[in-house]
């Protein structure tokens, strides 16, 4: 626009040059590289199946069919490819790739963008002893201390398998017998993993300190010169003809001289297409002044008025038809309001243009007929509106558009004033668009200042064209001929003087790039690596006054040797921000208060603007320009310039790999500080292997020039990055994208142990402190020890009551006769429909079959084991009283699934094995199942022991049913894997089951004459508690829906509620979450149904390990049917399967939010709710009749203070007697069940829960007056991640990374050594796998200020649950280690 304003003004100008980059040298970039010629790095791969589709098979979910709530019956859809069970290919692919080397990578590639990828031919010749030497050289001389070789999961793998969400495929305790070659080590690593050695040689060589603060460099360079003062620029000639405006201008020309070439237009060969004459000027613009002002009409008035702001869209290909259009609307006393023109509906940027048009009330668009038709149309033919765009009317501007003035018509040509001429856009790093507003009398002043400069008079430009074009070839570079600086804001801020004004010679500088990136100058030789050779851009404009201030901070005057912002004092620059009157103070009224001297003297009584240009001045007045401050990263207080980082990668081989011009880099601010991102277009030609060369040489580049890590180098596929109005890269839209998490990169490089050196300290921890020195420090602080204890069962219950309901075989018999045909369990179908039902007297007739089955079929004595495999159902149940009336011992076991034999049968043969079982009874089904030709592919089905059928049994009755001598006789062994992946059968004794029961019946008030709904897997814990041996103690009647009947009805638990009437019912977290999930959007419809879900009265829904967002979502969802809905959760563990739960009287449960910081260091904090880092955790319930509870110290084993964080022990009548296990393991009996404290009360007998909380006494008052104590569980002792010296919660991480992107369905986190891996689900296409890194990486840094070693994603239903809703962590972590989650991606963070 400059350029046209002095065509119109002086009618000629002289070469006008640009701004001279800055230049990094090729030859510099490539002698840095030179000494890491020889050290190439393995190559991460990715999934084949990702560059080569094969073949998928579909099969039916894994079930380890355990005696176990590890194996959830809810599973999700997903992948695996292999089971622990199974082999796996060699190492040699990887081993290949190591020798080979490739890449600094610390990332493995991505999901391929281009179809029809195939995976690079992988040999086999290599060895693991070379790979090893080969990998350990290379580490041993890497300069970036924190570049590792990753580990290889994804190589090797079976065909792809469709796979259900895999329930424990492997636990701890493998039987003798078993293949060694799936053995686990003592740390529970697989034998053959060939991951884990990998990763060892990650843990030993990229060794880095970055536990301290970062602590300023003590040798940084600083600045030594004096203060510069103003500079001011030679005064502004006097010219006694010189035109009052320049619609003055363009009338005295257009009318003196019509013919005279105003513009000529070239097409792309050079070639003259059209010339523009002053005459067709002022004729065209007088045409459409006239047309805008008076044939454009509304409701019969006119459309526009002066002042209005009207839209310029016109191509950069077509200046005629712009200069038109922008003095037509000048001469019309309209403020035109030039924009780029839109492709598409969604062009990057747009909507913020849409915001700027939209808040200067622009109406109205021109442009050409051209244009308007290759614009985006909607089915209407007209313009379609554009995203964030106000509705406009578009207008061709084209001769035949226009009308004739009259002639009495003539346009009022006023003296160049302060009224804004027109409005230019300026888009900032962050995205946001405003208007600079310019004046006429800017305008004026800028020709004129331009002209003086120039020494432009009347001549003939062509000359200066024909000079160039023919010494060019013999040396004179176009560059020398005029550059100049610029801004938005201030327009032309310094020009070079031509030669004959007897301007100072070209400046040049080589600087210190080091020096630089402390705001500070150093001259150096060009022999140097890490310099930086700029050009003066001339001295400033004519009556001008130029500062260089600093950069952040007050605007204090900088020293001749350092590098500010400059800034300019002239009546040449822009106005004002649009509608923004608060940053155009800050940007264009920086007044003499606020720039000013060290000792506090205004430089000036007069506003400066700032241009955003970091730079200096130089001798003769020289302007140096550096930089802009849009394009400035500060990391760690370096300041860098992003044109340089780009200048680098560049010089890195760039038209091999990817495209020149097509590189963005910004910066994103992580754990409070810039971290630098590199973003490429890919050619569809480069290879794997050559692109992550590519990437690891551009690290190694800008780490040697910059002395600056690179955060995350992310190569996309071509034509895919955001593209700005001009043709290069959109760089806020990137930004935005990479932030969000839709930029669908192809490579990927995470180098956060590189960049991140500002983690806070690792915590140190203190000299133990002796529990009795802490009973002591909380007496004198005034707490109260953290004990309590539930209600006395000796005064809620008649004793006499007790001791007759001591064996649930008596209780059985006893309700068969005094009420045969009272009702106990009703086993709900998929349909919602009776599938069976038992009264008191048919269990007693059916247990009766099964124990005389035992004792004449099986000839089983008493004590022996009996293994019951059955589907939820009465049968179940039945069979285990049937085992009691014998005198044997139950465990009941999941039965294996028929379609996926392979994964769930070895586990029903490990239970069987371990838990000593010698009689097996099961269904008919069930039965050929285990002896088929399937299941003997998978285990020796030779060494079952017998197996009963249980279908088909004759009617006798039992001679004698067996009766305890004992109370402490073993009743049944209760199997179950716990989360740290071990197996385990916990002993119950007769006295411990009833007083289970009959706590739970306390609590929850359970009577015959009550109903209530369980939706729980009937194999262990609670679950196996509610199903067999409550309803038999209480009497009350028990709805059974089996979890497995959602997966095809998810309202069936909800109707059953309904239906029923029910006023308890008991869930687990993944039915709950299956609910929320699967009729959140559905409860509408269902009010319609006639079976629509409704709450009765107060309906009390008891969830295991409930997590407070999950109650408050469920909450939520269903509260307009619930007259009144109460979401509560018990808790229960291994040694004491049920110790709290909310009863239906007492206070309702609390909620406190806690400092998760505070967490990390075993404190507890209590925040208010919405605090930084505060945590919600709900009350785990009310503490069972007859349990006492208190927390205790992790280490010292002695009693803390109330609202002290510690373990949870716990002392019971129906607590376990211990572990049965074939190795007898009695040290972890006797620490687990017999805990004692190490002082305090040291005679008290407790059992250890393994889990971490607190207790608080509250205000509130429970049944019998006494204030309420309130339980809280933060999480398992044995799953806490120790890093850095801090204890953290798996829980809290897993939380932040599922809410950093919408397509993360689940995440898991576990810790291989000192490496933190981080499993993420990927819901969606695995194009957005790679985007998934950097999030989840940013996240965890900023919430938890821990660096992420590795990142997996891998297939919805990977991660295995147990029907608890509890991760299996550490299966997890073998699996990942034996190569067995088929990943998607996996990025090794370096």
């Amino acid at each position: 626009i400059l350029f046209l304003f002095l065509a119109v003004l002086i009618r000629e100008m002289q070469p006008y040059g640009t701004l001279v980059c800055s230049n990094v040298h090729t030859e510099a970039v490539q002698a840095a590289l030179a000494k890491y010629k020889e050290r190439k790095m393995p190559m991460p791969s990715k999934r084949r199946s990702v560059l080569v589709h094969s073949s998928v098979e579909t099969y039916t979910p894994p079930d380890t069919s355990s005696a176990s709530e590890d194996e959830g019956s809810l599973r999700r859809q997903g992948r695996i490819t292999s089971t622990p069970f199974q082999s796996h290919s060699n190492v040699e692919p990887w081993l290949n790739r190591v020798i080979q080397g490739s890449s600094t990578s610390s990332s493995a590639s991505s999901t391929s963008s281009h179809p029809g990828g195939k995976p690079a031919a992988a040999s086999s010749t290599a060895t693991a002893t070379t790979a090893a030497t080969v990998l350990a050289d290379l580490m041993a001389h890497i300069q970036l201390d924190n570049h590792s070789a990753p580990p290889d999961v994804t190589t090797g793998l079976v065909e792809h398998l469709h796979h259900e969400r895999p329930q424990v495929a492997s636990v701890r305790g493998v039987p003798r017998g078993y293949n060694s070659s799936i053995l686990e080590t003592g740390d529970g690593v697989p034998v053959n993993s060939r991951v884990s050695s990998k990763i060892q040689h990650i843990i030993v060589k990229q060794e880095r300190s970055i536990d301290s603060l970062q602590q300023p460099d003590p040798n940084q360079p600083k600045p030594e010169g004096n203060q510069v003062n103003v500079l001011k620029g030679e005064p502004v000639g006097v010219v006694t003809n010189w035109p009052p405006s320049l619609l003055a201008a363009l009338q005295r020309w257009g009318t003196t001289q019509p013919k005279a070439p105003c513009l000529t237009a070239l097409d792309t060969t050079g070639k003259a297409v059209y010339t523009l004459t002053y005459g067709k000027l002022w004729s065209r613009s007088l045409k459409l002044a006239y047309t805008l002002l008076n044939k454009l009409t509304s409701r019969n008035e006119p459309l526009l008025k002066p002042g209005d702001r009207v839209a310029l869209v016109f191509p950069n290909s077509d200046p005629v038809m712009f200069m038109v259009a922008f003095y037509g609307c000048l001469l019309a006393e309209l403020i035109p309001v030039p924009i780029e023109v839109p492709l598409t509906r969604k062009d990057a940027g747009s909507q913020q243009i849409g915001f700027l048009l939209g808040s200067c009330g622009v109406t109205l668009a021109l442009t050409t007929d051209a244009c308007q038709k290759g614009l985006p149309k909607a089915q209407t033919g007209e313009v379609v509106t554009f995203k964030g765009w106000p509705r406009l009317i578009w207008f061709v501007i084209d001769g035949k558009h226009l009308a004739k003035p009259t002639k009495d018509w003539h346009p009022q040509l006023r003296d160049a004033s302060a009224e804004i001429a027109y409005i230019e856009y300026k888009t900032s790093k962050e995205g946001s668009t405003v208007g600079i507003t310019i004046s006429h009398a800017s305008m004026l002043a800028h020709c004129h200042a331009l002209t003086q400069a120039c020494g432009y008079s009347e001549g003939s430009i062509s000359s200066c064209d024909a000079f160039l074009n023919v010494f060019q070839s013999r040396g004179l570079r176009p560059e020398v001929i005029c550059p100049c600086a610029s801004s938005s804001e201030a327009l032309t801020v310094a020009i070079r003087r031509p030669p004959e004004l007897g301007g100072p010679p070209p400046g040049k500088a080589v600087l210190s790039m080091n020096c630089l990136s402390y705001g500070v100058i150093r001259v150096d030789t060009e022999e140097k690596l890490s310099v930086l050779t700029v050009q003066d851009v001339g001295q400033i404009m004519p009556g001008a006054n130029v500062c260089v201030v600093k950069v952040d901070g007050t605007p204090y005057l900088c020293k001749a040797d350092e590098v500010g912002e400059i800034c300019v004092n002239s009546g040449t620059t822009g106005m004002a921000y649009f509608g923004l009157l608060g940053i155009t103070k800050n940007v264009f009224e920086v007044c003499f208060s606020l720039c000013m001297t060290a000792t506090g003297v205004p430089v000036s009584d007069q506003p400066f603007t700032r241009t955003g240009l970091l730079g200096f001045v130089g001798p003769d007045y020289l302007v140096f320009v550096v930089g802009k401050l849009d394009g400035l990263i500060t990391v760690s207080g370096r300041r860098h310039n992003a044109d340089d980082v780009v200048a680098t990668a560049l010089a890195v081989e760039p038209m091999k790999f990817v495209y020149r011009g097509r590189i963005a880099v910004f910066s994103v601010t992580v754990l409070h500080d810039d971290r630098i991102v590199l973003v490429a277009e890919q050619r569809p030609d480069a290879s794997e292997e050559d692109s992550f060369q590519w990437m690891s040489r551009v690290l190694q580049a800008i780490d040697s020039i910059h002395q600056v890590g690179v955060y995350c180098l992310a190569l996309v596929p071509a034509n895919t990055l955001p593209k700005a109005p001009l043709g290069g890269i959109h760089i806020s839209e990137t930004k935005q994208r990479f932030l969000e998490g839709a930029l669908h990169p192809c490579n990927v490089l995470m180098c956060p142990h590189t960049c991140v050196t500002n983690l806070p300290k690792p915590r140190q921890k203190q000299p133990d402190v002796g529990p009795a020195s802490m009973i002591v420090g909380n007496l004198v602080a005034g707490k109260r020890i953290a004990q309590a204890s539930g209600r006395d069962v000796t005064q809620l219950e008649d004793n006499d009551q007790a001791r007759k309901f001591l064996y649930l075989a008596d209780v059985l018999q006893w309700r068969a006769q005094t009420t045969p045909d009272h009702p106990l369990f009703l086993l709900l179908n998929s349909k919602g429909t009776v599938a069976s039902t038992a009264s008191c007297m048919q269990l007693h007739k059916r247990a009766e079959r099964v124990a005389a089955a035992l004792m004449e079929k099986g000839r089983l004595n008493v004590g022996d084991h009996v293994a019951l495999v059955y589907p939820p159902g009465v049968d179940l149940i039945a069979t285990f009283y049937g085992c009691l009336y014998a005198g044997c011992i139950p465990i009941t076991v999941r039965p294996p699934h028929p379609q996926n034999l392979a994964t769930t049968l070895p586990t029903v043969k490990m239970i069987v094995e371990v838990s000593k079982s010698a009689c097996i009874l099961t269904t008919q089904v069930i039965t050929k199942l285990l002896k088929s030709k399937e299941a003997a592919a998978a285990v020796d089905i030779k060494t079952w022991p017998t197996i009963l059928d249980t279908d088909d049994m004759p009617k006798k009755k039992l001679a004698n049913i067996f009766r305890p001598t004992s109370p402490d006789m073993l009743a049944y062994l209760d199997f179950s894997v716990s989360t740290t992946g071990i197996l385990a059968g916990v002993k119950m004794s007769h006295a411990a089951t009833s007083a289970l029961c009959r706590s739970i019946k306390l609590q929850c008030e359970l009577y015959p004459s009550r109903q209530i709904a369980i939706c729980l897997d009937p194999y262990c814990g609670l679950g196996f508690a509610l199903w067999c041996l409550c309803s038999v103690y209480s009497g009350h009647q028990s709805i059974l829906v089996p979890p497995l009947e959602l997966e095809s009805n998810v309202s069936l638990w909800l109707s059953a509620v309904s239906q029923y009437k029910v006023r308890v019912t008991f869930c687990s977290y993944s039915v709950m979450e299956m609910c929320t999930k699967g009729l959140g959007t559905q409860t509408d419809m269902l009010r319609r149904c006639d079976s629509s879900v409704s709450f009765y009265g107060r309906t009390l829904c008891f969830m295991l390990v409930c997590w407070v967002f999950l109650s408050f979502s469920f909450t939520r969802v269903f509260q307009d049917s619930a007259e009144e809905c109460g979401a509560a959760r018990h808790f229960s563990f291994l040694p004491v399967l049920y110790f709290c739960i909310f009863g239906t009287a007492g206070p309702d449960p609390t909620t406190v939010y806690v400092d998760m910081r505070a967490l990390r260091h075993d404190r507890v904090r209590l925040v208010e709710r919405g605090s930084p880092h505060s945590l919600p955790l709900m009350e785990s319930g009310k503490i069972l009749p007859g349990v006492k509870v208190i927390i205790a110290h992790t280490e010292t084993k002695g009693p803390l203070g109330d609202s002290h964080l510690g373990e949870i022990w716990v002392s019971s009548p129906h607590n376990a007697t211990g572990y049965y296990t074939v190795y007898g393991e009695e040290a972890l009996h006797a620490d687990h069940f017999t805990a004692r404290l190490s002082f305090g009360d040291t005679q008290t007998i407790w059992a250890r829960t393994g889990y971490l909380g607190f207790l608080r006494r509250t205000e509130l008052t429970d049944a019998s007056g006494e204030r309420h104590d309130a339980l809280y569980v933060v999480g398992s002792l044995d799953e806490t991640l120790e890093l850095r010296g801090m204890r953290y919660h798996p829980i809290d991480i897993e939380t932040s990374v599922i809410r950093a992107h919408k397509s993360i369905a689940e995440c898991a986190v576990f810790t291989w050594t000192n490496l933190l891996v981080v499993v993420v689900e990927l819901e969606g296409s695995e194009q957005e796998a790679l985007d998934l890194v950097a999030l989840v990486t940013n996240v965890v840094l900023e919430e938890h200020y821990l660096i992420v070693g590795v990142v997996v994603i891998v297939d919805p239903g990977v991660i295995p649950i147990n029907s608890r809703g509890e991760k299996q962590r550490m299966h997890l972590r073998d699996g990942f280690l034996a190569d067995q989650l088929d990943p998607i991606y996996v990025a090794y963070n370096m």
